[in-house]
């Protein structure tokens, strides 16, 4: 499970016209902001250096980094574990695991199950097991709020599935979202074939992310 909201993309003007400081060219810049549809129209000329930047490489697509996406995304454990391999030129705040374990009683919804075999008629299956983890946790939260002794805290943390779902408001660039869409767009994880999807839907992002 993985869900991408309140995305904003950020910064296109300025990192258009700083992509034509190297050669002094802002009076070929065809670029404009469309009061109507509120949003930065990318023109012909500027979209034509763009890409020829961009296959240049990352030396020479600078621009990119200066365009900025902030979103928050809301996933499994193991999947922002593959995600922190993007540490570079990335920012996030998450909700705290250490200082919040314990605020709400644990359910069902708080952890990824989707694809958990739970119908193939055997006495015991996945999300059974996670099931009764979830009754264990609750347990040791409802001990640990009782007493406030640490051994009960410490047996929710190490007890806790990578199935748990955490909330990150992520800072990213375009120059980021490059090198995560051709990295994992063939990931066996469905989770980040819908991360590509997102990315493929970000305002030009066929032209600038995906290459075409």
């Amino acid at each position: 499970m993985i869900k991408l909201e309140r995305t904003e993309v950020m910064n296109f003007e300025n990192a258009i016209r700083g992509m034509r400081n190297p050669l002094n060219s802002w009076d070929k810049s065809d670029s404009r902001y469309d009061w109507n549809t509120c949003s930065y129209h990318i023109g012909p000329n500027d979209l034509a250096l763009a890409r020829k930047l961009i296959k240049a490489g990352s030396d020479h697509r600078k621009f990119l980094r200066q365009i900025f996406v902030s979103v928050d995304i809301t996933a499994p454990l193991y999947w922002w574990k593959e995600f922190d391999t993007y540490k570079v030129g990335t920012t996030a705040n998450s909700c705290s695991t250490m200082h919040k374990i314990h605020a709400k009683e644990f359910s069902l919804d708080d952890f990824s199950h989707d694809k958990m075999i739970s119908n193939m008629g055997e006495t015991f299956e996945a999300l059974d097991a996670l099931c009764l983890i979830i009754d264990l946790l609750n347990q040791y939260r409802n001990s640990y709020n009782e007493t406030k002794e640490k051994r009960y805290w410490y047996s929710m943390i190490q007890l806790l599935p990578s199935s748990y779902n955490q909330m990150r408001t992520v800072t990213l660039t375009y120059e980021n979202l490059i090198n995560i869409y051709y990295a994992r767009k063939h990931h066996k994880l469905d989770e980040w074939h819908i991360a590509c999807d997102w990315i493929e839907n970000l305002p030009y992002a066929k032209e600038l992310i995906c290459g075409e």
